[in-house]
């Protein structure tokens, strides 16, 4: 049966295209995607990613369980700090990719994939054996609106939020009278905000969001907009460009690994040797140099030999080209400004290897 998130009737109202995703009733877009990709770039948009997978870890060997399922080095995580990780299998290959949040001395919130909750949590059940830990997965209670685009944060302002915060934190506060859990995070490349709140809260939450935007041009964001933004940022999106046979060395992902982490963790012995030795495929970002798209699975040529295939592709908005991440293989003649050919419909067209990500990002905010 597909899930319908707290929102789901407020998208409906709003006259968006609702689809099937990650095993839920999700908006698509309300209006079109490259006008709501736009708003995001230039203004700001209000998500409802309320389908996303929120897990509470807490107890005495919280952080040596955390230690253990992730590569990076919980130990160094500060109260109310974040920091993305990876949750590697015994190979190495990603089961999921995640936030790990803060909350407490042995308190912390895991934020997972939509279509990877159940394997997160299998998984983190069979790592705490013999540990005093409780896993405690509250998807199911709360909703996660996402406030994205360089007009976000003068809007939470407004609604009340105390916004002296830094990229990838977390602080209770409140919008609007309403409690929440507000992270200086997103999937955008842009600056902006999620927010946690209880459920019951979440339709009133949503309603005012939408009231006091008006003045800075907001609007709801499908999940179109939601992609597209994210592919010009190159972040990776589970299931296309991060599986459970990538590593996050040949993700490209390197530098969220602590090289002297002392503790053991799943997968770690092939990490380090990667880190070490090189990997024989790394992913790269293309911009194609006809109007054809690359997708999902096409495959990717170099001097009439397959070297690769891609994992996302699609249109960008703000550079009025076509984009692709793609795995190829790790050989020094295959670099930036290499021309290959990706295989559509049976043609070859010229692809040009080009810096990662493709528009610049706007997330890293100090304060």
């Amino acid at each position: 049966m597909t899930k319908e998130t707290y929102l789901h009737e407020k998208h409906v109202q709003l006259g968006a295209k609702m689809v099937d995703f990650a095993g839920w009733h999700m908006p698509v877009q309300y209006t079109s995607i490259i006008e709501e990709h736009k708003t995001v770039r230039e203004a700001v948009g209000l998500f409802d990613v309320s389908h996303m997978g929120e897990v509470f870890v807490s107890g005495k060997d919280a952080l040596k369980f955390l230690n253990k399922i992730v590569p990076q080095d919980i130990s160094n995580l500060n109260y109310e700090k974040a920091v993305y990780c990876q949750l590697p299998n015994k190979n190495g290959g990603l089961i999921d990719d995640l936030i790990i949040y803060k909350l407490g001395i042995q308190s912390y919130l895991i934020i997972c994939n939509a279509s990877r909750i159940d394997e997160d949590l299998n998984w983190m059940v069979r790592n705490k054996r013999g540990l005093d830990v409780k896993i405690d997965n509250q998807s199911h209670n709360y909703s996660l609106l996402a406030i994205q685009g360089p007009k976000a944060a003068e809007l939470m302002q407004k609604m009340g939020l105390n916004t002296q915060q830094s990229s990838f934190t977390i602080k209770a506060g409140e919008v609007c009278g309403i409690k929440v859990l507000a992270s200086r995070t997103g999937y955008t490349g842009e600056d902006g905000f999620e927010l946690l709140v209880e459920n019951e809260f979440s339709e009133d939450l949503w309603d005012k969001i939408l009231e006091y935007g008006k003045e800075f041009g907001i609007k709801p964001i499908g999940l179109g907009a939601r992609d597209t933004l994210r592919l010009e940022a190159a972040l990776h999106l589970y299931g296309n460009d991060l599986d459970e046979t990538t590593t996050p060395v040949e993700a490209g992902l390197s530098w969220s690994i602590p090289k002297d982490k002392q503790d053991d963790y799943n997968g770690k012995e092939v990490i380090m040797a990667q880190l070490q030795n090189g990997v024989e495929k790394k992913l790269v970002g293309l911009k194609m140099l006809d109007k054809s798209i690359a997708r999902h699975e096409y495959e990717v040529f170099f001097n009439g030999e397959k070297i690769g295939k891609v994992t996302s592709g699609g249109v960008s908005p703000i550079l009025g080209a076509n984009i692709a991440l793609a795995y190829v293989k790790n050989i020094k003649e295959i670099c930036t400004g290499t021309i290959v050919q990706v295989m559509i419909r049976e043609k070859l067209h010229d692809a040009e290897i080009v810096k990662r990500p493709f528009v610049p990002k706007r997330n890293r905010i100090t304060i």
